[in-house]
């Protein structure tokens, strides 16, 4: 039996366990923080990932060595269309202890949103307007059961045409704030059908979550997906060296051993990304020739600090932060945007 060291720094993470395929392109949160705040919102939006180009910044956090300076920042612009709600959803705890729908309710819709939800081939363009009157008739009689509400909300990818797609994405969004489920509801029934802009969501200077799919790379070995380290490569070594040595439970490690296997596209969740800068005119940050791989923006966008997970064109869902390292009050000042080409 060939010797082995007892102790080995352990390759790669054992987290996010299993490491498959995510089952939807546009995961939606499994759990919605709770925020203080007079007037009921939506807790989350749904973009498009444009790219990524530099900013200059004064930085305005109070605890960095560089609070007052001006900073080079790194930053994604995420792509914000409207998005409408189509449809409220109650939710109550049943006899198990866990949510439960009591009712989907859909709104009066008028042509342009009918023609969204056949493109998307939900069948809903002939509501029972009576049948849906019973239905809000039960949302408001057990109001003291509800413990959440929720739209669904679809996209209007039609209006990005880099994009190359009209089928638009559908996305659980939940309300948070007001003073109680009935203002909350009242809130819901105005936006039925509606536009809601990403300014009338989040606000510039905030903290949010950004949940994704990451980039697809396909069956990798365990060198490129754990970071093995190669054995030796000598004379005899005919049966490979980018391989692990021994499959068995070992001494540091017994219950984990990398193993090769579907590497990227994973539902993640990237916490606390600064929202910079909330933006209507494109040219602002459209570079020349457009952004490579995608093109030019035209709608309203977002500026985030630092790089977000997916390639581009990806569906991305905008949260509120569920557990915030910091509250910023107001956004930095932006005293410089590249524009230049990014063409090559």
């Amino acid at each position: 039996m060939g010797h082995r060291k007892l102790s080995s720094p352990r390759r790669g993470s054992a987290a996010l366990r299993p490491r498959k395929r995510s089952s939807e392109f546009l995961p939606t949160p499994k759990s919605w923080p709770y925020i203080q705040s007079n007037e009921p919102k939506l807790l989350g939006f749904i973009g498009y990932k444009v790219g990524m180009t530099h900013i200059f910044m004064i930085d305005d956090k109070q605890t960095s060595p560089n609070y007052g300076k001006e900073i080079y920042v790194p930053v994604t612009i995420i792509e914000t269309p409207p998005i409408i709600p189509v449809a409220l959803r109650a939710y109550y705890i049943d006899s198990k202890g866990e949510p439960s729908v009591l009712t989907e309710y859909w709104g009066e819709l008028d042509e342009k949103v009918r023609k969204i939800l056949s493109e998307r081939k939900i069948n809903k363009l002939n509501i029972d307007k009576e049948k849906m009157k019973s239905k809000l008739d039960n949302i408001s009689n057990n109001i003291q059961k509800i413990v959440a509400l929720r739209v669904l909300a679809v996209t209007q990818p039609y209006l990005i045409p880099s994009l190359g797609k009209k089928k638009p994405d559908v996305a659980e969004i939940q309300i948070g704030g007001g003073n109680n489920i009935k203002q909350q509801l009242d809130y819901a029934l105005s936006v039925l059908g509606k536009e809601v802009q990403v300014k009338n969501v989040f606000r510039e200077g905030q903290l949010i979550d950004i949940i994704g799919v990451t980039k697809g790379k396909g069956f990798q070995g365990v060198i490129k997906r754990y970071s093995v380290v190669e054995l030796p490569r000598w004379h005899k070594h005919r049966k490979g060296s980018r391989k692990i040595g021994a499959r068995g439970p070992s001494i540091s490690t017994p219950s984990y051993t990398p193993q090769p296997g579907q590497m990227g596209f994973h539902r993640r969740t990237e916490y606390n990304k600064r929202v910079l800068k909330i933006g209507d005119d494109p040219k602002e940050i459209n570079p020349a020739g457009g952004f490579v791989n995608y093109g030019i923006v035209k709608n309203t966008y977002l500026v985030i600090e630092g790089s977000t997970l997916g390639s581009k064109k990806r569906p991305l869902f905008l949260r509120y932060p569920i557990r915030p390292t910091w509250s910023p009050q107001s956004a930095p000042k932006i005293t410089y945007v590249n524009l230049a080409s990014q063409q090559g």
